[in-house]
């Protein structure tokens, strides 16, 4: 029995609003920056996932949606957003987020954080053990 849930699509920094509006950038951008980033999240924890050994554990990405299960310490789901040209992150640690492209990066626009860096934090206050994500 898997204790995994079934996969799911489930103020402000002083970021110029022209780099936070979705419309500024056309799909096709937005499909090859999200395509890259959780192609990229998905080879580096799927590695760190196997390395861990946790019981339960399991990394999948089909169709926009990385779900990355740690058994009985929680499942992230980390999905395109098409509509809003976002990527969204379901955390068992600190609940959901929305991320923007800013300058190169994902970012909650509301505090600034990257997404990369968020889940580095996470994840290792989960596991004990660090991760790099960030290049």
């Amino acid at each position: 029995m898997s204790l995994c849930p079934p996969r799911d699509a489930s103020s402000n920094i002083n970021v110029p609003e022209a780099q936070r509006d979705p419309n500024e950038w056309n799909e096709k951008i937005y499909h090859e920056e999200s395509d890259k980033a959780l192609d990229l999240l998905h080879e580096k924890l799927e590695a760190y996932v196997e390395d861990l050994g946790i019981p339960e554990s399991d990394v999948e990405y089909s169709q926009g949606v990385l779900t990355v299960c740690l058994g009985k310490l929680g499942t992230f789901v980390i999905n395109k957003q098409t509509p809003n040209k976002q990527i969204w992150m379901s955390s068992p640690v600190s609940g959901p987020f929305r991320y923007d492209w800013n300058s190169g990066l994902w970012v909650y626009h509301r505090d600034g954080r990257m997404l990369l860096q968020q889940l580095e934090t996470e994840l290792e206050g989960l596991t004990g053990k660090p991760i790099k994500l960030l290049s």
